[in-house]
């Protein structure tokens, strides 16, 4: 059993919930959810207790085949679940825009996206857009999405009275980054840090959190964004790093979390009525946390929206 810290913080929850722990008592019928990186992990079991609560979830999955035996397995357990799987590998514009165009032609409402699709720590890479593939990954394609489902999560909000909810997981290695935070001007080089380089990515998450929560107070939108570390679990987001492999079946083995505990502060956003109204904000064991420097820093934030928008804006 993981030795994990149990102290509660303000919301009533510690490192030691759940995802049903967090959840448990909320109805979230009526409600749908748009699930990125859904067939393993945190993603899998975000998914599930989703399911759980009655929302419909919609799994947007690159493996169309693992994630229709995922849906498979949560129905056997909850029958009355409404799930469907769409196509999507969030390293491409392409398929981010061919998915979210395919989604708004369903006329489908939208109340929560939760933006948990990952990579850690690859050998270097370029995106079919040219791009880093951690940076295009874990934060572009990300911010793409975003971007092309806000009018409709705009939308859903006005005529179900409820806000929405954009959930982005990031991690604490935010920390672990470049001296420059973003390196706008040196992003695809070979000469990267692996480490660096998904440090980079994950404060690139929670910049986009502070920029468009500011965005849409400004506009008055019924939507809120937040981003959140997961903590350390035992998934295969490690699998490219033998270092990471060490790190988490060796030295903080008795410390990690299990998947349905790393799971709890994602649905905590997504559902909790505790978090109502509360945007911009970065989250860790189901509590506010407070990020580094470079996560507060607001004109950071507005030079990596330009840089995104630069680098979407044709596709």
């Amino acid at each position: 059993m993981p030795l994990l810290i149990a102290c509660k913080g303000k919301s009533g929850f510690s490192a030691k919930h759940t995802a049903e722990d967090v959840t448990n008592g909320i109805d979230g019928h009526g409600l749908t959810s748009i699930i990125t990186g859904p067939t393993s992990g945190i993603g899998l079991e975000t998914a599930r207790v989703l399911a759980l609560r009655g929302v419909h979830v919609v799994m947007a999955a690159r493996n169309l085949e693992a994630a229709s035996k995922c849906k498979e397995t949560i129905i056997k357990g909850y029958p009355s679940a409404t799930i469907d799987v769409m196509e999507l590998d969030v390293s491409s514009l392409e398929s981010v825009t061919k998915f979210a165009n395919e989604y708004i032609s369903k006329g489908l409402p939208l109340n929560i996206l939760i933006c948990n699709a990952g990579v850690m720590a690859p050998p270097f890479s370029l995106s079919k857009d040219g791009i880093e593939s951690q940076f295009a990954t874990n934060y572009l394609g990300h911010f793409h999405l975003t971007n092309l489902l806000l009018d409709t999560m705009k939308h859903t909000a006005r005529s179900c009275g409820q806000e929405g909810r954009i959930v982005l997981v990031s991690s604490v290695v935010h920390r672990l980054t470049y001296k420059e935070g973003i390196m706008f001007d040196k992003l695809n080089e070979k000469s990267y840090n692996s480490y660096y380089a998904y440090g980079q990515s994950k404060l690139a998450n929670i910049l986009h959190a502070k920029e468009l929560a500011r965005r849409l107070k400004e506009e008055g939108a019924g939507i809120t964004i937040n981003a959140l570390h997961p903590e350390v679990i035992a998934t295969n987001l490690s699998r490219h790093s033998n270092f990471m492999s060490v790190v988490l079946y060796g030295v903080f083995k008795h410390f990690q979390k299990n998947i349905p505990q790393g799971a709890s502060t994602t649905c905590y956003l997504a559902l909790n009525p505790k978090v109502k109204g509360v945007s911009g904000e970065y989250f860790a064991d189901n509590n506010v946390y407070k990020p580094s420097d470079k996560a507060n820093d607001a004109e950071l934030a507005k030079k990596l929206w330009e840089f995104g928008t630069e680098l979407t804006k044709s596709k």
